[in-house]
């Protein structure tokens, strides 16, 4: 599994294994001339980037690399992010943007790093026991990875997530389930359920149709995997795009049905908020009322990890094959793990502490809204000398009165809002609940890229191998790398070919 390649690792007599070398061959060389192979990734030799080595017994014959600020204090958080198939570290870290919100916020990163004489496509094998479960293979070689760099940077070893892409993700929802004791939080995109699968036939079923199991089964495969008697799991994170032909959309169903059952929760969502780039987030509570796991579905995504390219606060990323301009994940990502400092996730900011003695603010409503901006206002609580507002789980203003102007933001966009009335000592009370507001207009953007480009990202789609821009119907010409169009987005996934010049 992985972007567009198959999850083999070769085992069996020399005869088989000519012959299956000899399939693999013809079939990444067609994926290739049809723009659905990514060039193989080079090592990690990114400035910043170093390879860690003597970590451990290493039995999955992985390759450490990390980065970590300079100024890193103790005691901060660590962040494990693992590659999709024919990547590398090097790869995950130039385009994923995990490295600027570690500069940020402050946390070291460590990038495991597989190659080809683990599995021919450089895939994590999610897929095979001996190197999913805990203690064994690569599962291992990671949880030794985190030792070492917990020793190395003075991590906090409460503070540990791992987030991965594709076979990186589905791995990752093994460590999770294996490891629960030693990884507060976690993300998957575009990946699989844990213990999905335990071989190769069982990983392309999953892939494409995975099996539609009770929450209650999915939860058992967890708690199986995880040490006898674990009573606290880590919160997570659910990315997937809807147009994704690798790994179903339907895997992000199973994963929600799988890890809220393993939080004791419903599967019906406390609330949904609408956020950029097409995407819908859902978010499930815990009993306390904290998010224990979101699920992020992007509109027309097709396989890859979602970034959003520029210096915005919560920009992030470089495009690419299976990196897909849309949103930044590991903006949201950070934020729903805390790492942003201002919350964790329940849009209290409190960092995970305990909420103060005020209660809710009530009445929590929009009163208006224009292009740019959005007003709001509630009711008074007792005993609060000022009020913390929040946009989306992050803290954006603070305010004395019972009104807030939020501005700078984007046209035509829908925002979440929340309100915390804060005491004299500058405790945080219980956050309200959340209300939406979208503000008014479009801003036309303009996209060059190639056709492929294009419809991976979702400004286009393909019929018969031809592309065709999306909203307008029209034509661009083949389905491929080699051709290149301007598209004009007029309208929320509407979008005008724009050649000879576009005026947004």
């Amino acid at each position: 599994m992985g972007p567009s390649h198959p999850p083999f690792r070769f085992t069996g007599s020399r005869r088989l294994l000519r012959g299956v070398r000899r399939w693999v061959t013809a079939a990444v060389g067609a994926l290739a001339l049809t723009g659905g192979l990514a060039a193989a990734a080079p090592q990690a030799t990114a400035a910043g980037l170093t390879q860690v080595t003597a970590f451990g017994s290493n039995p999955g014959n992985l390759s450490m690399y990390a980065y970590a600020p300079d100024t890193l204090p103790d005691g901060a958080p660590l962040v494990v992010a693992l590659h999709g198939c024919t990547q590398s570290a090097n790869d995950y870290y130039a385009h994923s943007g995990w490295p600027k919100f570690a500069d940020r916020y402050g946390f070291a990163l460590v990038f495991p790093q597989t190659s080809s004489a683990n599995n021919a496509n450089s895939c994590f094998n999610w897929f095979e026991p001996g190197d999913s479960k805990r203690g064994q293979g690569e599962a291992l070689s990671i949880k030794q990875m985190v030792d070492k760099a917990v020793a190395q940077y003075g991590s906090d070893s409460r503070r540990v997530y791992i987030t991965g892409l594709s076979a990186g993700g589905g791995m990752t929802a093994n460590m999770l389930a294996a490891y629960p004791d030693v990884f507060a939080a976690g993300s998957v995109n575009s990946g699989l359920p844990a213990s999905c699968a335990t071989g190769i036939a069982a990983a392309y079923t999953c892939m494409y149709s995975p099996p539609d199991k009770s929450p209650a089964q999915w939860g058992d495969l967890v708690r199986a995997a995880a040490p006898s008697g674990t009573a606290s799991w880590p919160r997570v994170a659910i990315w997937q795009g809807t147009a994704d032909t690798t790994v179903k959309p339907a895997n992000a169903t199973e994963l929600r049905d799988q890890w809220t059952d393993v939080w004791g929760i419903g599967q019906t969502p406390s609330r949904t908020e609408t956020l950029a780039g097409g995407t819908t987030l859902s978010v499930y509570d815990d009993a306390s009322g904290r998010p224990a796991v979101e699920v992020y579905s992007l509109s027309g995504m097709a396989h890859g990890l979602a970034v959003d390219p520029g210096s915005g606060d919560e920009q992030c990323g470089t495009a690419g094959t299976y990196y897909l301009d849309t949103i930044c994940s590991s903006h949201h990502t950070a934020r729903f793990w805390g790492l942003d400092g201002e919350g964790d996730g329940d849009g209290d900011g409190d960092g995970g502490q305990d909420p103060g003695a005020l209660p809710a603010p009530t009445g929590l409503a929009v009163t208006a809204t224009t292009g740019t901006t959005v007003a709001l206002r509630w009711n008074a609580v007792d005993g609060a000398s000022s009020y913390a507002v929040h946009r989306g789980g992050r803290k954006v203003g603070t305010t004395t009165s019972t009104s807030y102007t939020d501005t700078g933001l984007a046209t035509g966009t829908t925002y979440g809002y929340t309100v915390a009335a804060v005491n004299a000592a500058g405790t945080a009370g219980a956050v309200s609940a959340t209300v939406t507001a979208t503000t008014t207009g479009f801003t036309p953007t303009c996209h060059t890229a190639s056709n492929y480009a294009h419809t991976t990202a979702g400004r286009a789609h393909q019929s018969g191998g031809y592309t065709y821009a999306n909203g307008s119907q029209q034509a661009m010409g083949l389905w491929n790398t080699l051709i290149t169009h301007t598209l004009m987005q007029t309208a929320p996934g509407y979008y005008v070919l724009a050649d000879s010049g576009c005026p947004a």
